[in-house]
């Protein structure tokens, strides 16, 4: 079904686009990531940026039954540098990826479950200690694909994740 004033997809709900069915998000949500013990976070929906990102600090590599983990600290709170929360995760790979500033870091990646109002699926995030940005997190444009639309001139359309 199209709007046929703006050759869009219809909205058939506050957060379901009918094109595939992809839920429609605005440009910052809040979201959840239950394995890392984080039941709320705020997220800048990036569709700059190709992989998620979530800033950390303290990465700790260790062995856990023949396989590489890290150990990493987030302020999930934005704005607040007092927060912390310890995380763990086992390493998924290692890869340089270049920032909107065109910088260059070798950086840990991880695979963990996204909760998103009422969707839940695994997302691959780079971790790297940028503890200046004002998000927490990023969610690039491999974590939405066919799953997400992103509505640039809203924010917080979804409902927030319950934990």
């Amino acid at each position: 079904m199209t709007d046929k004033n703006t050759a869009r997809p219809a909205v058939e709900d506050s957060n379901h686009a009918n094109s595939n069915d992809r839920m429609l998000v605005g440009w910052r949500e809040w979201v959840a990531l239950p394995d890392l013990g984080i039941s709320a976070i705020k997220a800048k929906v990036d569709t700059g940026a190709r992989t998620s990102c979530l800033h950390t600090f303290g990465i700790e590599e260790y062995e856990k039954d023949d396989e590489k983990w890290v150990k990493f600290m987030i302020h999930p709170i934005q704005d607040d540098n007092v927060t912390e929360k310890e995380c763990h995760a086992k390493v998924k790979d290692m890869r340089t990826v270049r920032d909107s500033g065109g910088h260059e870091t070798f950086r840990y990646v991880i695979e963990t479950p996204l909760v998103i109002g009422d969707l839940t699926y695994p997302i691959e995030m780079t971790l790297t200690a940028r503890d200046t940005m004002v998000f927490r997190m990023l969610l690039g444009r491999t974590a939405m694909e066919n799953r997400l639309l992103v509505d640039p001139v809203q924010s917080f359309i979804v409902q927030v994740p319950q934990g």
